[in-house]
């Protein structure tokens, strides 16, 4: 908003002619609302997510450290520790696991695996909270939910579903810490009879694992597949 002045002062002469000043107020604009929440659940499980993956303690001081609010802040949004740590397996579920899963189930079963591994070797500092603390995220339960139904309607026996799943989840998360390692795996600094001359000859860093990964997966399937069919044949 403008507001216009006329300074009735002394008038000034300015080339035979008289002029007024003229004088304009503005009044500022209120300060804009902020575009997004200071806070939000979202906000405060990507920052937990960096201290994480940082190697930085994690808590909620930690956490309001890092946004720049006070803990008490935090607990406007969230209960506590556990709570967010659930949200960082959401968050996980979100960037990584497709929202719908289709084919086959030997299909499903792989896209899931690989999406799992890439999911645990990109966070590997994250994996001894997640696995500590029970499943609660709607994404990530409904993410099982459909693997275990693809296993269901394939035929596995549904009293043996929540193994597979099981199996499935120690094979993702070790393929996930082994793609995390280092470039040497084993470096042997006394005489071996046979792991030196393996290693000396073999693939090193993210080939090593691949080639492994890929060859775990195959063996997974077959196994699974033989089981199905036996299945089938009682």
């Amino acid at each position: 908003m403008v507001f216009v002045y006329y300074d009735h002062s002394e008038p000034e002469w300015e080339e035979g002619i008289f002029r007024t000043r003229r004088l304009t107020w503005t009044k500022e604009a209120p300060m804009p609302r902020p575009r997004t929440p200071l806070l939000s659940t979202e906000r405060i499980a990507d920052a937990a997510m960096e201290l994480v993956g940082e190697g930085e303690p994690f808590g909620v001081n930690a956490i309001a450290r890092r946004l720049g609010v006070t803990p008490s802040s935090l607990y406007n949004h969230v209960a506590g520790r556990d709570e967010i740590i659930e949200l960082m397996r959401g968050r996980l579920g979100e960037r990584y696991i497709p929202a719908s899963l289709s084919g086959t189930w030997d299909e499903v079963v792989e896209t899931m695996l690989r999406t799992e591994r890439r999911m645990y070797a990109d966070h590997p500092f994250l994996i001894p909270l997640i696995v500590g603390k029970t499943i609660t995220d709607p994404t990530v339960i409904a993410s099982y939910d459909r693997l275990a139904t693809a296993l269901v309607d394939a035929g596995f026996p549904e009293d043996e579903v929540l193994e597979v799943v099981a199996i499935m989840d120690a094979f993702s998360i070790g393929f996930g810490l082994d793609l995390a390692s280092p470039d040497d795996v084993w470096r042997p600094e006394t005489p071996t009879d046979t792991l030196g001359r393996l290693v000396e000859i073999g693939p090193r860093g993210a080939v090593r694992s691949d080639h492994a990964f890929e060859s775990g997966l195959e063996l997974l399937l077959d196994a699974l597949r033989l089981r199905l069919a036996r299945y089938e044949n009682d």
